[in-house]
C-alpha cells in the first residue's frame, strides 16, 4: 500500500503557487516540494494532486497494477470531485487525474482536515519561500 498525502499553498497577492507532496511505502518517507504552474487555489490544489499521482506511478510503474493507494486531501474540492468523477469547472483537471487512479488496483480518496495534512501542508509552504 502507498499513501500519498497532496497540498497546495497560493501567494494570495502574486498568485505563484507550489506543491507539498508526500509519499509513504513500507514505512519510508519521501517528501517532496514543487513550483506550481497554478494562479489559483483551486487549481493548485488540482495540481498538486495530479502531481502526486503521476510520481507515484513513475517512481511504482512495474508495481502500478498490484498497488492500492490512499489518497489524502485537504481540498474539499479535489475531494469530492474525484469521489464524483465530475467537477463543473475543473473537469480536466479530474479527468488527467483519474488517468493516472485507473492504472491501480484500488484507489481510496480521503478528504482530511488542515490539521491532519499537516506534512504536505508544511511543504507546500516550504516550496512556496524556497522557489519564489
Amino acid at each position: 500500500m502507498i499513501k500519498l498525502y497532496t497540498d497546495a499553498a497560493t501567494m494570495n497577492l502574486s498568485g505563484k503557487s507550489a506543491a507539498g507532496i508526500l509519499i509513504i511505502k513500507n514505512g519510508k518517507q519521501q517528501q517532496i516540494k514543487l513550483p506550481l504552474e497554478s494562479k489559483d487555489n483551486h487549481l493548485a490544489e488540482f495540481e498538486a494532486c495530479k502531481l502526486g499521482f503521476e510520481l507515484v506511478y513513475n517512481q511504482y510503474a512495474d508495481e502500478t497494477s498490484q498497488e492500492i493507494i490512499c489518497y489524502y486531501t485537504d481540498s474539499k474540492i479535489v475531494y469530492q470531485s474525484l469521489e464524483k468523477n465530475y467537477a463543473k469547472h475543473y473537469q480536466a483537471q479530474v479527468d488527467a487525474i483519474k488517468k493516472y487512479q485507473i492504472s491501480y488496483q484500488l484507489v481510496i480518496n480521503n478528504w482530511i482536515s488542515d490539521k491532519k495534512n499537516e506534512g504536505a501542508h508544511k511543504l507546500a509552504q516550504q516550496a512556496l519561500h524556497k522557489f519564489y
